[in-house]
């Protein structure tokens, strides 16, 4: 059997070769985005662009895919490149070692993607990271918050507009809608964060750290790459 055979079962060769030529950005490759790639990848995606400043470090190994012993203070875009790679030797990966601000934004052509990918932190970024796929016409999915949390089960697939309790999708939402932008897919949890113990939290310039462990932001990671590739798939494939 070929490597994509049993999801080619699933979806068929039309939907398969859509897949394989495919281009995806993926805005921040941490503990959601690393496993986004890592089920675009398994699922075979043509084309991946990657974007993320950051190294692997010792406090990413307890949720990261790309994060080991072997791979610390290596960039996050050379560790994920090299994953791919061994996943799918045939998938083009296109590497930015940066944040994505709205001052770096102009390096981006959003219209040459087929999906596109919002799996950072900072909210200037989210929400200019949604606005410009809006203006281009051009589908995206967005992470809500995975930290501070505990239960992987709480996740649901929705618009913006039907999320609640999570904080960082009610400030999204606010933002979005001053910006006329009232409509755009979300992964999002209904669990509401955990506070952590005073002394438990790690300051970092005055700014707090969430707490975070394995099977959350993964969960979130391949719902968000499901969606995707449903997405993509979609007029290719058909429910009995």
């Amino acid at each position: 059997m070929e490597e994509f055979s049993r999801t080619e079962m699933l979806l068929g060769a039309d939907a398969l070769n859509k897949l394989k030529n495919s281009r995806i950005a993926i805005f921040g490759i941490g503990g959601v985005g690393g496993f986004v790639v890592e089920s675009l990848a398994r699922s075979g995606v043509g084309a991946l662009d990657v974007i993320d400043r950051d190294k692997v470090c010792l406090s990413n190994i307890n949720r990261q895919i790309i994060a080991t012993h072997e791979t610390l203070g290596q960039l996050k875009v050379d560790a994920i490149e090299n994953r791919i790679h061994q996943i799918n030797p045939n998938c083009h990966v296109r590497k930015y070692p940066l944040f994505y601000l709205p001052e770096t934004s102009h390096i981006f052509d959003f219209t040459q993607y087929d999906y596109i990918v919002d799996a950072v932190d900072t909210i200037s970024a989210k929400i200019d990271i949604i606005s410009k796929a809006k203006k281009s016409n051009i589908s995206i999915i967005s992470a809500m918050g995975a930290g501070n949390k505990l239960d992987p089960t709480a996740f649901e697939v929705a618009d913006i507009t039907q999320t609640s309790v999570c904080p960082l999708a009610r400030v999204v939402r606010r933002e979005l809608k001053k910006r006329g932008i009232n409509h755009v897919k979300v992964v999002f949890s209904k669990e509401k964060p955990i506070t952590l113990k005073k002394d438990a939290i790690l300051t970092e310039n005055n700014k707090h750290i969430p707490g975070s462990i394995s099977f959350v932001p993964s969960v979130e990671g391949l719902i968000i790459g499901g969606e995707v590739i449903k997405d993509l798939t979609r007029s290719y494939t058909t429910t009995t």
